[in-house]
């Protein structure tokens, strides 16, 4: 590129009317350079064609064209509001027109001259709120509406674009080669931008955008494929050679026999293990579907090479219930397993970083505190980081530099549909546990409306009269105006109003980690009979006298977060049973309480979350590693997903290193990508 172009790639300070704070307002919605904002795409349009009065209906936004008829007039009420007010004349109808807070436009507006207004229509006031005022250039078709944040008005954004529009558009390359723009009819980089910001129909608006997805979906794909290839040569693992007589000892240890699943996931693994190259497996597995088991197999095997091994978790909850079962497991054997969290003395965090260091210890659980900088291992051979999807892309990565190309092996109890995790987790192998161990009953799953509370609280008298526990959960921890959410507390204190004879005990997400572990030691032991709950016992807890849970306001949960919590019930031999207490008042909210009472297939349940909500609201795209996507949906435009991949992966392994003088403006979009990943 020479010296002209790279200004696509300058920070948005270079175009005339960016001073730092409109800086600071446009980094707020994720544009830092001129690329990100051609790049920053309406997720709307507003018809701008012109409607007869007659046909206008009260409240539509509409486009009046019209000749001023009166000087425009600004008057001031309350503090710093104003109201720019003239008439306008269209055909022989005359109309008010009343602009709120935008007294500049009073310069543009000009007795005895025609203007085009965009705003909503109030039929019997026969008046106009004005958005904005419609240039005929640029504006006739259809108006883009951008997301923006209350430092950065629409009307600011969209000067800064067509700006940008006007004096770098000519620096935009391609990023898609001709043959695929070809074969797929897509827009050349240039046209798409233009198009997409302003198109003058609705076909041209479609067009546009189906060219901005498959771009979008292309350049994640190409840098996958680039991930794949790079570490298919230059990342190469260290091949541990397990002891099988060993392993079998572990098999003749462990009071049960693996599921057929288990056992095909143990070998997937193992295979992994034994290859000189460096595993990156993705394991799915339904709630208490026995993932923790695998991961034992998976820990003893690289410690009998001569490895160590760490499980890092989200919660000091979960981090305790993972250590005491590894630790039952494999101590037996002789293995050393530490327990390393946030809560974690600091006379014992000291004697464990030693221990780590000079190989002591042989797996380590734990949370966030396993990425310290204090953490050191002698010979870290395999990561396991359990629900991957809570953490950051850069927490994983901050673990497994703590080794030599250790071999990953992610978890998670919040299955995608399989097609898509091969898509979007197309770097790592995917292996699933699909059915429960042998002897579980599955759950029974019921809806009630608060209506029938009463008939829910003699079903939990039922269960108390047996001897079972019960887990009540309920979204929010302290009272809050904006919301009609049961309180926690106040539930509490109903509860134990009501069942007089029974412990019932509160634990929020508020409360410290010794606290937190010492009421679900508790209840782990029988000691408290109803456990009032926010979502912190989501996942890793496990008690199997609890037979029964009742969830509050269960449609303000997610699908895969209901069947999470669901999953803490049905442990034992006796049928549990699941109570979702809700009243829906969206359709949306109906449907999902008919699916997750209908059915205890996480995969299933995953499918239709990602229906229901998109990948966003189910992964939680921050923490998720998912990619955000800006104008493409992995649901909706899955096709294009997948071929986009193909296409990709084409391309990456006709030229690997995209030399081609075709590929040039790709090459220069991945590294200004990278970069800011890197930043």
């Amino acid at each position: 590129m020479n010296n002209k172009q790279s200004k696509l790639f300058e920070p948005v300070t270079e175009l005339k009317g960016v001073g730092a704070k409109t800086a600071t307002a446009l980094a707020g919605l994720g544009i830092n350079t001129i690329y990100d904002l051609l790049f920053y795409f309406p997720f709307r349009y507003d018809d701008l064609e012109t409607i007869p009065l007659d046909q206008i209906e009260d409240g539509q936004k509409v486009l009046l064209k019209g000749i001023v008829v009166t000087d425009p007039f600004v008057s001031r009420f309350g503090y710093r509001k104003t109201r720019l007010s003239f008439k306008m004349k269209i055909d022989h109808d005359i109309i008010m027109v009343n602009f709120f807070n935008q007294p500049w436009l009073k310069d543009k507006v000009e007795s005895g001259k025609e203007v085009a207004v965009y705003g909503k229509y109030q039929v019997a006031r026969q008046s106009l709120s004005g958005f904005k005022l419609v240039a005929e250039k640029k504006d006739s078709g259809f108006a883009p509406i951008y997301s923006v944040n209350r430092h950065l008005k629409q009307n600011k954004l969209q000067k800064l674009i067509d700006l940008a529009l006007e004096e770098v558009l000519p620096e935009v390359g391609e990023t898609i080669p001709a043959v695929l723009r070809e074969k797929y009819r897509l827009l050349s980089d240039q046209t798409l931008v233009e198009k997409m910001h302003h198109p003058k129909n609705g076909n041209e608006a479609k067009i546009a955008r189906r060219s901005a997805i498959f771009r979008e979906f292309f350049l994640f794909q190409v840098q996958l494929a680039q991930l794949l290839s790079q570490r298919d040569e230059d990342v190469p693992g260290v091949e541990k050679r397990y002891d099988l007589a060993a392993v079998k000892e572990l098999i003749q240890a462990i009071p049960f026999e693996l599921s057929d699943d288990q056992k095909k996931v143990v070998n997937e693994i193992f295979a992994d293990l034994h290859s000189p190259r460096q595993m990156r497996r993705l394991l799915q597995g339904d709630v208490g579907s026995g993932k923790t088991v695998v991961a034992v197999f998976a820990i003893y095997a690289a410690i009998t090479a001569g490895f160590q091994a760490a499980l890092m978790v989200p919660t000091e909850i979960l981090a305790q219930q993972h250590f005491t079962k590894v630790d039952e497991l494999l101590r037996p054997l002789g293995v050393r397993v530490a327990l390393l969290t946030g809560d974690t003395k600091e006379l014992e965090k000291r004697e464990i970083y030693r221990e780590l260091a000079d190989g002591t210890i042989n797996v380590v659980i734990g949370t966030h505190a396993l990425i310290q900088k204090d953490v050191h291992f002698k010979n870290l051979g395999l990561v396991i980081i359990d629900e991957q999807h809570r953490f950051g892309v850069n927490q994983r990565n901050t673990l497994i530099k703590k080794g030599v190309a250790p071999d990953v092996l992610a978890m998670t109890a919040t299955p995608i549909p399989r097609t898509l995790a091969l898509t979007v987790y197309g770097d790592m192998a995917v292996s699933e546990i699909r059915h429960l161990p042998k002897g579980r009953k599955p759950v029974v799953s019921s809806w009630a409306t608060s209506s029938k509370l009463k008939e829910v609280l003699e079903l939990m008298r039922s269960q108390l009269d047996k001897g079972f526990q019960i887990y009540v959960v309920t979204p929010l921890i302290s009272e809050s105006e904006k919301s009609d959410l049961k309180n926690a507390e106040d539930l509490q204190a109903r509860l134990a109003h009501y069942f007089k004879d029974e412990n019932v005990v509160l634990l929020h997400g508020q409360m410290k980690g010794n606290q937190k572990n010492e009421i679900m030691d508790s209840f782990a032991a029988g000691k408290i009979d109803i456990l009032v709950t926010t979502s912190v016992i989501e996942v890793g807890v496990d008690v199997p006298n609890a037979n029964m849970m009742v969830i509050f306001n269960a449609d303000r949960f997610g699908l895969s977060q209901l069947h999470q919590l669901r999953g803490r019930i049905g442990r034992g031999q006796t049928q549990s049973f699941c109570v979702f207490v809700s009243d829906p008042k969206t359709e949306i909210g109906k449907k999902r309480m008919n699916i997750i009472t209908s059915t205890s297939n996480g995969f299933k349940l995953a499918e239709e979350d990602l229906k229901l909500r998109g990948e966003g609201d189910v992964f939680g795209k921050a923490q998720s590693g998912l990619p955000q996507f800006q104008v493409g949906d992995v649901v909706n435009d899955y096709n294009t997903l997948v071929t986009a991949q193909k296409e990709a992966r084409a391309l990456i392994k006709a030229d690997p290193n995209l030399t081609s003088s075709e590929n040039k403006f790709l090459l220069e979009v991945l590294k200004y990508k990278k970069d800011l990943n890197n930043n």
